[in-house]
Order: structure tokens, then C-alpha cells, then sequence
């Protein structure tokens, strides 16, 4: 693969609220260069939904040579707010990449899931309810790739307009997106039980229709039996209007099948013949690590993150870091690293 890359959350931006509550500049710039360093990427996706950060984390990345995948992550937005969001964050990306910086531009992320007008539902939650439904299905799908290139058509000439650099978006294969828009083929693609005896050649087809291909989410949760559930692993997690509370049950801890599963499918992406692969993702700074206490509350057996967060104290391997790493984040290392 020409980019090893891992996704880096600046924070999701959902009714006004920050999924992650503090954003400390040092803290960026450290993580960033261990991202760099210690897991030998040499590309880094920066996502969230406040533009500044987006901007300061990117530009904090592209100083220590990463090649930058500048992605805006709309949530619960309108057409028209996500367009302003991404005119926004276009012109941003721009100053970077004239600036010298290697700099891809993502317009947004599994929009028909994330935000209203694609589907119907008024929840990220009701929307995929719908599509886990037997019925109807099928309508709904020819439905959603419609309006979803419907948008696309409209955002990526206003993006074009002030960034001029390579421009994709990260997608959902039910959205059937019209790739000749794009200059790079990018799909959030995990593998749960269902499709995995197939799920090597869906990453051939890809790449057969001829454009560059970009895996920019994979990955597991870190508990027994999260590797089947694919990008469904935070189903365990109940929330409420402020984020994660707690898990819906207990679950055991299961670092080496994350770290199996991230090996594997880096394994199918490299012999499939991706360009690019982003590991989703470093860190889920709300979904923290509790290891003492009731089992419901260790919120981090839901995380993707190659790291277990922790909210009142610092790590042992960074003693300077609010984090430890997990047996993934030594997978990742060692795969990258060749």
C-alpha cells in the first residue's frame, strides 16, 4: 500500500456538543509524531466537526511530513450546513497544501447514516434501524443513491472551487456513489461475520474499476465477538443527549481479536491492491477506559481506538499521555513498519 494511515478524532461535533471535551495542543503535536514514529504511518485522515481543530491537528501533521486527509465530519447537519462546512474547510485545506503540505480533501463521511434527508429517520440510530429491516430495503437503496449524488454534485464543484488538490469522500457501498466526481475511490469497509467469506473479493472489485482505492475506516471493537459485528461494535454502548453512558451488559476484553482483525484486513487490503488504508481509529476519547469498578462502565471494550482512554490518569508506556496503548496498536506498528 502507498498510504498506512490510522483516522485521528478532533473531536465529533453532534447538537453543539464536542465528543472530546479537551484538545490540547501539546497533546496533538505528541500524538501526531508517536502516530508518525511509533506506528510508522506515513498518512493520517484528521477528522471532527469543528474546523479550527480540524485545521490545527492537520497542520500540526503535514509539519512532521504525514500526507494529510483533510475530513470534515458532518453529523446531523443540512444540506446547506454541511455545504457551508465544507466551503469552510476547503479554503483551510487549501492554505496547507500551498503551504507545501501533501493534503487530500474527504467530503464527509457516510452522509446518507450520519444525516438527515438521505433516509428517513431522524436519528443516526432510526436510520440504520431502517436499513436492517427485510422489507423495503432494496427501494430505499436506489432511493438514497440518488439523493446522496444529488448533494455530491453539488459539494464537490464548491470544494473544487477553493482547494486544488485530490478530493474523495468516504462512503457507504449501499450509497452507490458516482466516482467520477472523485479522484480517489474511498469506502468505510469492515468485515463483519456475514460477509466475510467474501469480503476478500468485494476489496478486488474495487480496485478492478480502475481508480485509486482508499479503505478510510476499518477496524474492530475490543471485546469477545466484536470482530463479527463489523462497524456495529458500539451497539453495546447506551447513550444519552451528552454521549456514551454506559455498556448495555458485560463483555470480555479481547485486545488480540482486535488486533487480529486489523492485521487481517490490512492483510486482504495490501493482496487486494488498496492505495491507501486508515485504521479507524487512534483514540475515542469518550469512550474512556474504567478498569476498576462495574464492568458496564469500561467504556473503551466498545472503542475502535488502538488506544484505551483514561480520564484520571496517565499511561505507563507515555507517561506523558492520558492513554495505553493495546495489543493493536503493537499489530499496527509491526505491520506498517514491514
Amino acid at each position: 500500500m502507498r498510504a498506512k494511515g490510522i483516522s485521528y478524532d478532533t473531536g465529533f461535533v453532534k447538537n453543539g456538543a464536542n465528543s472530546r471535551r479537551h484538545f490540547d495542543p501539546e497533546t496533538v503535536e505528541r500524538e501526531l509524531r508517536i502516530i508518525r514514529d511509533d506506528l510508522h504511518c506515513n498518512a493520517v485522515r484528521v477528522m471532527g466537526g469543528d474546523p479550527e481543530r480540524i485545521e490545527l491537528a492537520a497542520t500540526y501533521a503535514a509539519d512532521l511530513g504525514l500526507e494529510v486527509w483533510f475530513s470534515p465530519y458532518p453529523l446531523e447537519l443540512t444540506a446547506e450546513e454541511m455545504l457551508s462546512l465544507f466551503a469552510d474547510c476547503a479554503e483551510r485545506a487549501e492554505r496547507l497544501r500551498l503551504q507545501g503540505a501533501e493534503v487530500v480533501f474527504v467530503a464527509g463521511a457516510e452522509l446518507s447514516l450520519m444525516n438527515p434527508g438521505f433516509l428517513p429517520g431522524d436519528s443516526t440510530d432510526e436510520r440504520v434501524a431502517l436499513l436492517r429491516r427485510p422489507d423495503g430495503v432494496r427501494e430505499l437503496i436506489d432511493q438514497v443513491g440518488a439523493r446522496v449524488n444529488d448533494f455530491l454534485g453539488k459539494a464537490v464543484p464548491l470544494v473544487r472551487e477553493r482547494f486544488g488538490g485530490r478530493v474523495t469522500y468516504a462512503s457507504v457501498p449501499l450509497e452507490g456513489v458516482d466516482w467520477t466526481l472523485f479522484d480517489i475511490m474511498s469506502v468505510d469497509l469492515y468485515r463483519s461475520a456475514e460477509i466475510a467469506d467474501r469480503f476478500a473479493d468485494g476489496v478486488r472489485g474495487l480496485v478492478a474499476q480502475g481508480k485509486p482505492v482508499a479503505i478510510t475506516e476499518f477496524g474492530s471493537a475490543g471485546y469477545q465477538g466484536a470482530a463479527d459485528k463489523g462497524a456495529l461494535g458500539l451497539d453495546i454502548v447506551e447513550y444519552d443527549e451528552r454521549g456514551p453512558v454506559r455498556l448495555n451488559g458485560e463483555y470480555a476484553r479481547d485486545e488480540a481479536g482486535q488486533a487480529t482483525c486489523v492485521r487481517e484486513l490490512l492483510e486482504a487490503f495490501e493482496a487486494g491492491g488498496v492505495d491507501s488504508a486508515f485504521v479507524f481509529t487512534f483514540a475515542l476519547y469518550d469512550h474512556v477506559h474504567r478498569p476498576d469498578g462495574d464492568p458496564r462502565d469500561d467504556l473503551d471494550l466498545a472503542s475502535y481506538g488502538v488506544v484505551k482512554v483514561y480520564e484520571d490518569r496517565l499511561g505507563d508506556t507515555y507517561p506523558d499521555m492520558p492513554w495505553e496503548p493495546k495489543a493493536a496498536f503493537t499489530t499496527l506498528a509491526e505491520y506498517y513498519r514491514g
